[in-house]
């Protein structure tokens, strides 16, 4: 989507060549009717024992993410099933040199020129889209054991996963995910239900992370740390009762940090399989982070 002084040159995939028929029909998906909200709702669809290959149900069809960290990072990643991309004419400016390129490879979805109200109709009210939006499926997870049977990237500094406890806000797990990917840790899993399901507000505010970093849910949270033990994991739950800090019960092997969510903190038997409760020395008057800053804070100690 190169900017040129000639519209007509410019390739069929840019703003002015965009088809503008797409706000009179509907996919074959389905587009949605302006919804209000978008909700937390449960977690990718878990089976029994292990961990999920993604939702199922109401949840895989297609859906629409915003924002131009989020719809790059979908538009580039080859395991995603793109539907339709809206641009507004500025966005088709500004990004069409990078877009031009995302367009051209294998399962680009057709590209349409957008105004205000096309993009009211398919996003939320919230919704900052910055001009991009697209309808996709949601995307396909592996299964804990098949990541945990993979070999490590060479680029990772020690193996580290993340594991949420019901953590359900979708801005929160976004950030964590955001996070997970800048210091390299090798997944987010998560409960199969109260958790954060994959939506726009989600993976917009992982801000490209979500299709660089695999979210797992599991059934069993529980069991699912047993399998990170057995694994070689030593698996450490920040909690503020812990008696050593983070810093302090880190070793130089893989680490398994377990976080739950704000003000219920972790749940009984995820305290009791945790090898270990540690906390983040914070000081008076804040005697406690935002679920989402200790996970950054708590990356950052394990992989610095």
């Amino acid at each position: 989507m190169t900017q040129s002084k000639h519209p007509k040159n410019r390739r069929k995939s840019t703003a002015k060549g965009m088809d503008r028929s797409h706000s009179r029909q509907r996919s074959n998906a389905g587009s949605p009717k302006r919804p209000k909200t978008e909700g937390n709702g449960p977690g990718p669809a878990a089976r029994p024992g292990g961990s999920a290959k993604g939702p199922s149900g109401p949840a895989h069809r297609a859906h629409w993410l915003f924002g131009v960290h989020a719809v790059l990072a979908a538009l580039a990643n080859p395991k995603r099933r793109k539907e339709r991309l809206l641009v507004s004419k500025e966005a088709g400016q500004r990004h069409g040199e990078a877009l031009d390129k995302l367009l051209a490879l294998p399962g680009a979805p057709p590209a349409h020129q957008a105004n205000r109200e096309d993009f009211m109709s398919a996003l939320p009210d919230s919704a900052v889209h910055q001009g991009l939006a697209l309808q996709c499926a949601p995307l396909t997870q592996p299964h804990l054991e098949d990541l945990l049977a993979a070999p490590l990237p060479e680029t990772a500094r020690r193996p580290v996963v993340l594991v949420l406890d019901q953590v359900t806000d979708p801005q929160n797990v976004g950030a964590i995910l955001r996070s997970a990917a800048a210091f390299g840790a090798q997944a987010v899993v998560t409960t199969g239900r109260n958790a954060a399901a994959e939506s726009g507000v989600l993976v917009k505010t992982a801000s490209g992370a979500f299709d660089h970093t695999p979210y797992i849910a599991v059934t069993n949270l529980a069991r699912a740390l047993e399998s990170l033990k057995t694994a070689g994991y030593w698996s450490l739950g920040l909690a503020g009762e812990g008696k050593r800090t983070l810093a302090d019960a880190k070793s130089d092997g893989p680490v398994a940090l377990v976080l739950g969510a704000e003000g219920s903190g972790l749940r009984r038997l995820t305290r009791e399989t945790c090898d270990e409760l540690v906390h983040l020395p914070t000081r008076e008057p804040i005697s406690a982070l935002n679920v989402s800053n200790a996970a950054a804070v708590a990356l950052y100690e394990l992989l610095k």
